[in-house]
């Protein structure tokens, strides 16, 4: 147990609290995929949010036609004012490609459509439907410093399941490729990222005025996108992180095409994106070297900490991932960003009303 505080505040579980908060005030958005229907899971996630009783939930949900019926039929089910979003309904592509905001999708897409449909509500909560430990305490977690005048709020947690540490992306691309970036400068964006135990967390709450200003990212890297603006518009004082516990979430392959090493190539774009915006210039062609000699230190320190508990640890293996993840260090290409709602050609309502079109024509 420990108390240590962090450039941000750092809220921690001592006595595993359920904390007051303003849940009848707040929409949860939860981003799900046809591979999420009837799960395990998000059943617990959904089951725990019905005794949360939020003022909204709001699902984005991207599945094939042929699944939509039965995943919206599945998800009514619940107890809970609910919203579906079928994020790839004809109808609903067709209104964001007559304003240039269609392309590429991915979950950072799914994230920014739900969000839009959540701020008719005081504050937004964001979390993953794939959390096989999720506990109805989180949505209180994450809201509480909201409460209490701060503007962003994220949640932090152990990776630790079957004798292993995980958390693969973050421990060894995302801490690493910071510290390489700030090796030779104080900037106090990269101080910002840094402070954050779990950067890759997908658990926020922010209120509305601050989650209308997020320049989403289309696909992975949204976490690290939603740092850069949540420090451009709350900062330092205006921060929160809160302990959330352990988190048994589904785990990744290294390859792939939704394998942790395309994952990384999105994350490492995201955050040269936040970067440059404030000032940053990486040096692409050193930070490399930078990327590994700092990776390398810490799997060290990951090995000497697995020991320490027992749990297995393939040095060799972690090792092999950083190589991996030193390839995605390249210059971002060009900016594909959602606008922040607050700018955005086109209205939350009108994404409604051709979202319940698709989905009425679905069904």
């Amino acid at each position: 147990m420990e108390y240590v505080q962090e450039r941000v505040t750092t809220l921690h579980d001592l006595t595993d609290p359920t904390p007051t908060a303003p849940t009848d005030r707040a929409s949860v958005v939860v981003p799900m995929t046809e591979r999420e229907y009837a799960g395990l899971a998000p059943d617990r996630v959904l089951s725990e949010l019905e005794r949360v009783d939020p003022a909204r939930v709001v699902v984005p949900l991207r599945a094939a036609p042929d699944r939509v019926a039965d995943f919206h039929d599945w998800l009514t089910e619940y107890d809970l004012s609910l919203s579906v979003i079928w994020c790839n309904g004809p109808r609903l592509e067709r209104l964001l490609d007559d304003h240039d905001l269609d392309g590429d999708f991915g979950k950072g897409r799914d994230v920014w459509l739900g969000i839009g449909q959540a701020l008719d509500r005081e504050f937004v909560v964001v979390h993953d439907a794939d959390t096989k430990s999720y506990s109805r305490t989180d949505v209180a977690r994450l809201l509480y410093p909201l409460s209490e005048g701060n503007d962003f709020s994220k949640g932090y947690y152990a990776r630790v399941e079957n004798g292993r540490l995980y958390g693969r992306l973050f421990r060894l691309f995302f801490v690493p490729l910071v510290r390489a970036l700030g090796a030779d400068r104080d900037a106090p964006v990269l101080r910002y990222l840094e402070a954050f135990r779990y950067a890759l967390a997908g658990e926020f709450a922010a209120t509305t005025e601050l989650a209308e200003r997020l320049r989403t990212q289309r696909s992975w890297g949204l976490e690290v996108g939603t740092l850069g603006d949540a420090f451009e518009y709350a900062g330092f004082e205006g921060s929160a992180q809160v302990d959330l516990g352990t988190y048994e979430h589904d785990h990744r392959a290294v390859s792939g095409p939704t394998g942790l090493s395309d994952m990384s190539q999105h994350v490492a774009a995201a955050l040269f994106r936040v970067v440059v915006d404030h000032g940053i210039d990486p040096d692409y062609d050193a930070l490399p070297d930078r990327y590994r000699e700092a990776a390398r230190s810490l799997v060290r320190s990951y090995e000497l900490d697995a020991g320490f508990n027992g749990l297995d640890y393939d040095r060799a293996g972690e090792l092999d991932q950083v190589e991996t993840y030193a390839a995605a260090i390249e210059p971002p290409g060009p900016d594909r960003r959602l606008p922040a709602w607050i700018d955005a050609p086109v209205s939350p309502s009108a994404v409604a009303e051709a979202a319940d079109a698709d989905l009425e024509a679905a069904r």
